[in-house]
């Protein structure tokens, strides 16, 4: 008698979407890695306004009518967008790299034979959980800042224009970046030279490449740090020239920046693990 093997069950995309989720929130490192940084973030943008805060007598006439711009810089901090960066790119690294150096991404495979749907499933988890982490991180930063600046009635509302712009750039930043180190740990597959790589093009590659000329402050837009640069920039275009503003790019274009890197590393992580060996 000849026994017929019975197809493997079809996992369906929830199901997918349910393991990835536990994944993600059974690793210890996440939780350090994400509670760690909001502190760290809201505390450098905290710093930031009180160092304001202690100042703002001290600062002539010009400097007090502009102080809304310096409000909103206060808001969110290059230094803590670089730490977000960093945080969110790691995470995103981890989730792709750590099931390749366990092998438990054999199993996985075993399991789902399906890489698409497996990964994409591994995208969404990670582009949700970080947005989320990006919100609660951005939307903190803003209310301690504010809260602090507010001590010499200089704090902005949630409503100043632009306010808004700076807080959902911001928070939007986080799973831009998470999804650029998922794809980087997709194509890379090594712990070490994925985090160098990553940091490298989403951190070090906006300060060294020049704004001086066309075609590379063409690429200096394009870059996702820059983009949410510009979008933080509510005064741009409106205080004296400088060497940045002689190629501008828009509050669109940055915008469009965002969703192109994030849907780009998104098709090359699920490209290149449906297509490469384990």
């Amino acid at each position: 008698m000849t026994t017929v093997p019975l197809p493997m069950p079809v996992s369906r995309f929830t199901d997918l979407l349910a393991t990835e989720w536990l994944k993600l929130r059974s690793l210890r490192s996440t939780y350090w890695a994400l509670g760690v940084s909001t502190l760290v973030v809201i505390a450098v943008n905290a710093n930031a306004a009180r160092a304001d805060y202690v100042n703002y007598p001290h600062y002539n006439h010009v400097m007090r009518n502009q102080f809304a711009n310096t409000a909103l810089f206060d808001a969110f901090t290059n230094g803590a967008a670089m730490i977000l960066v960093l945080t969110a790119a790691s995470v995103g690294a981890v989730t792709v790299v750590g099931e390749y150096s366990t092998g438990l991404v054999r199993t996985t495979f075993a399991a789902v034979p399906d890489r698409r749907a497996l990964m994409s499933a591994k995208a969404a988890v990670v582009t949700t959980v970080m947005t989320v982490y990006g919100a609660v991180v951005a939307s903190a930063s803003f209310a301690v800042s504010q809260a602090i600046l507010s001590g010499r009635g200089v704090g902005l509302s949630i409503s100043y224009p632009g306010a808004l712009r700076v807080v959902v750039a911001s928070a939007l930043l986080a799973p831009v970046s998470a999804l650029v180190g998922m794809a980087m740990g997709a194509l890379i597959r090594h712990s070490a030279t994925t985090m160098v790589l990553a940091t490298g093009l989403l951190l070090l590659l906006p300060i060294f490449v020049t704004e001086r000329y066309h075609w590379t402050a063409c690429v200096r837009n394009a870059l996702p740090f820059n983009a949410w640069d510009r979008l933080v920039q509510v005064n741009y275009g409106r205080m004296p020239y400088t060497l940045a503003e002689r190629y501008p790019t828009s509050v669109g274009g940055a915008w469009t920046v965002f969703a192109v890197w994030g849907v780009v590393a998104m098709l090359v992580t699920v490209v290149a693990v449906d297509r490469r060996d384990v």
